[in-house]
């Protein structure tokens, strides 16, 4: 059944093809339920050959498909093929699970857009590009999936295009990526001269490589990952993004392709040097905390999602640093369930709403969207890791990792404490803003609650949320699944060490930080005993200013020494390049006299020539 993987990314690329040959005559809703087939059958093939996976012993757990040689140049062979193994099928079942809900809440939500089919075609490339990253069995093949997301984000973020804020925004996620692209590249170019190969499989059995060409190799990579996965200072393109449809949010930059780096990084665990780790794990918790204080300000009710998403990135990274890659995946899909839930909640308040998402303009909702409330409210749950919550058992795991570290476990341990303090405040603040209180709309704004085709992708998603822990409970030895099926690929897998006590009393402290951050919550924006603004401060509210700071320095200072740059380009550069070129035609000028056309002139030349050589050879010997 595993050598049916080539059919997993090959569904969605067909759907993608139909829909770019007969999308339009296909119109609403035609080319988003063929749009959702497309993904719904990847996703059941998908889960085939996992069955097919588990039917074979750990260590055999790792199949190779190659269908060519797609690039053979000298000693470097670049095959076309697919990676089947517990790292890669983990992500490709949740990337086409919730990729299909999101495309069946998508037949809904994207109902009377004039581009409806060309949103679907968008989608399903965005599908195949996710899967070709992930399925992948060398690092070029995940680069080529790498730039496909990024090129469908673009595409996707500016996809209302005529709203000048919209395509701003896909420009920045765009250019921003590059940044990232430059370490991916820079890495596979020093990954091959050092080992000699780009291939999974034999880099885990390469020879470790000298610590300084490893460390530079891990921070390269930390930098690719960092752009696709918003982490400081790379994260500035993620909240913009926003302006892209509520689906987009949710598929694009929550549940797929910002954990498009943490699983570069988890799928390179075997070159990750110590040194790298201690720097991602210091990144990953001030990423985390960041975003979360800005988190606490917004008034988006998608801004704050926003940043929640880039402070749970954070949370991974963390993960990552620490060396708990099993920890990084489990919060990945957890992630991906309860945040798709969160977005896909909130893009049915705006749509109950006629596209408002100013929350203070909102409230009292609960009764009148029912199901969106509910639903979302585990999400908020699960976020907020309250037990037994998925978010919960996979943030307590990543504290947990924390703590071990040696030297620098505890601070890393308080930060992200803190965070989570943090977030289960922002979400709550969220939650009672929209669902409960007093209503602030209009008396002309009608709220209502939103088609199945979006409510249905949100209980699913909903139960998801709330059981996905399952799948990795550390109660019971034998319940750890995930780290079960994950860690044969892994070189070094962190081991908890901590003992039963220890366990028990962090866990105790990480619940109460949310029910402290949730009690807080409550104080505020239900009692109203504690005043808002003095919990909303403008730098909070503005990021710490840094994305502000990017765009004073790029276009002031920035945008004087790019001129200068420019203009010492043409003045030297293309100047010396010219004035070569004006030098060979006056050398051509003087010299075109010699190249008469007449044989008699060529014959004395060359009776001059072979003269002076007798007469040269003569004298030498002589």
């Amino acid at each position: 059944m595993v050598e049916l993987v080539w059919l997993i990314p090959t569904l969605p690329l067909v759907g993608f093809l139909f829909l770019l040959l007969a999308g339009s005559r296909l119109g609403e809703p035609k080319a988003g339920w063929l749009a959702t087939a497309a993904s719904a059958c990847s996703f059941v093939v998908t889960f085939v050959v996992f069955l097919g996976l588990l039917t074979r012993t750990g260590d055999d757990r790792s199949f190779e498909q190659v269908l060519f040689d797609w690039l053979p140049v000298g000693s470097l062979n670049v095959e076309a093929g697919f990676l089947v193994d517990p790292l890669s099928m983990t992500m490709a079942l949740f990337v086409t699970g919730v990729g299909t809900l999101i495309h069946l809440y998508s037949v809904g939500y994207m109902h009377g857009d004039p581009k409806f089919s060309k949103f679907f075609l968008y989608l399903n490339l965005f599908l195949f590009s996710m899967l070709m990253l992930v399925l992948g069995n060398n690092l070029v093949i995940t680069f080529l999936g790498w730039e496909g997301v990024g090129t469908c984000s673009y595409l996707l973020i500016s996809f209302w295009h005529k709203k000048d804020s919209a395509a701003t925004a896909g420009k920045k996620a765009f250019v921003t990526n590059r940044v990232g692209d430059w370490g991916f590249m820079i890495a596979m170019f020093l990954l091959w001269s050092s080992i000699g190969t780009l291939t999974y499989t034999e880099i885990a059995q390469s020879s470790p490589m000298a610590t300084v060409t490893g460390t530079a190799v891990s921070l390269l990579l930390f930098v690719a990952a960092a752009g696709k996965s918003a982490q400081l200072p790379l994260y500035v393109w993620l909240p913009d993004a926003m302006e892209g449809p509520t689906p987009v949010s949710a598929m694009v930059h929550a549940a797929t392709m910002v954990t498009s780096g943490v699983y570069l990084l988890v799928r390179m665990n075997h070159v990750l040097t110590s040194d790298a780790l201690i720097v991602i794990a210091v990144v990953g918790a001030a990423t985390a905390l960041f975003a979360a204080l800005a988190a606490v300000a917004q008034q988006d009710i998608k801004k704050v999602l926003a940043y929640s998403t880039v402070s749970q990135l954070g949370y991974m990274f963390l993960a990552i640093g620490s060396g708990a890659y099993v920890a990084a995946i489990f919060h990945v899909i957890t992630h991906a369930f309860f945040k798709a839930l969160l977005f896909l909640g909130s893009g049915s308040v705006i749509h109950g709403m006629h596209d408002e998402q100013d929350m203070k303009k909102m409230g009292a909702l609960r009764s009148l969207m029912p199901i969106t409330a509910g639903t979302f409210i585990i999400g908020w749950l699960a976020i907020a890791g309250v037990p037994p919550f998925s978010g919960f058992w996979s943030k307590d795991e990543i504290l947990l990792a924390a703590w071990e570290q040696p030297n620098i476990g505890p601070i890393l341990w308080a930060v992200g404490l803190v965070t989570a303090l943090l977030t289960a405040y922002y979400m709550s603040r969220q939650v009672f803003l929209v669902f409960f209180g007093d209503k602030r709309w209009d008396d002309g704004v009608q709220p209502h609650e939103s088609p199945w085709t979006m409510t249905l992708p949100l209980c699913i998603l909903a139960v998801a949320a709330a059981m996905g822990g399952l799948i990795n409970l550390p109660v019971v030895a034998d319940w750890l699944y995930l780290e079960h099926f994950l860690e044969p690929i892994f070189s070094h897998p962190h081991h908890f060490v901590s003992s039963s006590t220890t366990k028990i009393i962090l866990a105790t402290i990480a619940v109460l930080a949310g029910v402290i951050g949730i009690g807080l919550a409550t104080a505020v924006w239900l009692l109203h005993r504690v005043k808002a603004d003095q919990l909303e401060p403008k730098v909070f509210e503005n990021a710490m200013y840094i994305d502000a700071t990017y765009s004073k320095i790029v276009g002031g200072v920035g945008h004087k020494a790019f001129e200068m740059i420019s203009n010492a380009d043409k003045k030297y550069v293309d100047g010396a390049i010219n004035q070569i070129g004006k030098s060979t035609i006056k050398l051509g000028v003087i010299m075109r006299p010699l190249q008469s056309g007449y044989m008699r002139n060529y014959a004395i030349g060359i009776t001059i020539g072979g003269l002076a050589l007798l007469i040269w050879i003569i004298a030498g010997a002589s």
